[in-house]
């Protein structure tokens, strides 16, 4: 994609004097639901109203949403309170009904994503429309197939586009539903900086004590909104019960959260942010450097298990390894998290190493 500045106009039409902020409930309920929520978020900041109309399992038998009728209601919204209406879709009747509603945002979900073949089937129910899209990442951290599926829809004259971060599954052990992984979303700012790029705090946190810490993270990096899930009763709601915040409590995060300046051209600020920098510049290097001088051991360790015909991994040796350096780490103020991710990143290296010299 090239030249894209008009991807981002629809949200500088907004005139919003701060970053875009859609809430809403994860399952649209009831109609008294979704206008009792509604109605509480009219007067604050929230722009949009979100709300689950159809929902993507992973098993059969759990709430699967209301259908069709939950678009009615969010009618009602739009009509009642003003708010604009966003919702998922994940085929082409989805597509079909959600613009027969009038329905203002249409995302597409992390599961519908990780398919070309169904992103090319929404891209075609929607071809030409000018409601506003939003791609959500993937499942699994897969840029290609993120971007792939905005291509997509930017080639069916889809000119209203955008993505939403809602972190990635992971099989490791974390403190988030869904880790972020934010280099991923820099990335995306890097290449495509005309993509608005709205942060889904809920999905990526799972609990509700974690989502001001996540949307601050998200107005730090300069992300340009926020979907935050939001429920009367959260305790008590038909789907995704910890990651919901009631409105109170939203208007409470909206109120304290800090909105950076992209920079400041004050002198003195940027003497002393080059100055730091520059001493990150050589740290960063002497990591480097330590890590290829650690990467030559294993090599030596490599050469002396061929000759002894012992197996490359030795389990209880590297457990040893990541149980010291997750307490060392957790003295240095690094989190277990990043350790653990760092440590196997550099065990695997040193094993592709000494399989290199294993193999010779």
């Amino acid at each position: 994609m090239e030249n894209k500045a008009e991807m981002r106009d629809w949200l500088n039409d907004f005139g919003l004097s701060h970053p875009l902020v859609i809430g809403g409930p994860c399952s649209a309920e009831t109609e008294e639901q979704v206008l009792k929520i509604a109605h509480e978020l009219k007067d604050t900041d929230v722009t949009v109203y979100r709300a689950g109309i159809w929902k993507p399992r992973t098993r059969p038998g759990n709430f699967e949403g209301v259908g069709a009728i939950g678009l009615k209601w969010l009618q009602k919204v739009k009509e009642e309170t003003g708010l604009l209406t966003a919702t998922e879709v994940a085929n082409k009747d989805h597509v079909k009904l959600a613009l027969e509603h009038d329905i203002d945002i249409l995302w597409v979900g992390a599961r519908s994503t990780v398919s070309p073949f169904i992103m090319q089937e929404i891209a075609e129910a929607l071809d030409g429309t000018d409601k506003i899209v939003l791609v959500k990442n993937p499942v699994n951290p897969d840029l290609a197939l993120w971007l792939g599926g905005v291509e997509r829809l930017y080639t069916a004259n889809i000119k209203k586009l955008g993505l939403i971060h809602r972190g990635f599954s992971t099989y490791e052990k974390t403190k988030y539903r869904n880790i972020p992984e934010w280099q991923i979303a820099v990335e995306v700012q890097n290449r495509f900086p005309d993509l608005p790029l709205i942060c889904d705090p809920s999905h990526i946190a799972g609990r509700r004590d974690l989502i001001f810490d996540v949307c601050q993270m998200a107005l730090d990096l300069n992300f340009d909104g926020l979907m935050v899930e939001t429920h009367w009763d959260p305790d008590n709601a038909w789907s995704d019960a910890k990651q919901q915040v009631t409105p109170e409590r939203l208007v409470e995060i909206m109120r304290d959260l800090k909105i950076r300046k992209p920079s400041d051209e004050e002198a003195e600020y940027q003497a002393e942010l080059g100055t730091l920098r520059a001493q990150i510049d050589v740290i960063d290097q002497a990591i480097l450097d330590q890590l290829g001088k650690r990467m030559k051991v294993a090599e030596s360790i490599g050469t002396l298990k061929k000759s002894k015909n012992v197996a490359v991994l030795q389990s209880k040796r590297w457990n040893e390894i990541l149980g010291r350096m997750v307490l060392e780490g957790e003295e240095r103020g690094l989190s277990e998290e990043f350790i653990l991710r760092m440590f196997k990143a550099i065990h695997q290296e040193s094993i592709n190493h000494q399989e290199q010299i294993v193999k010779s």
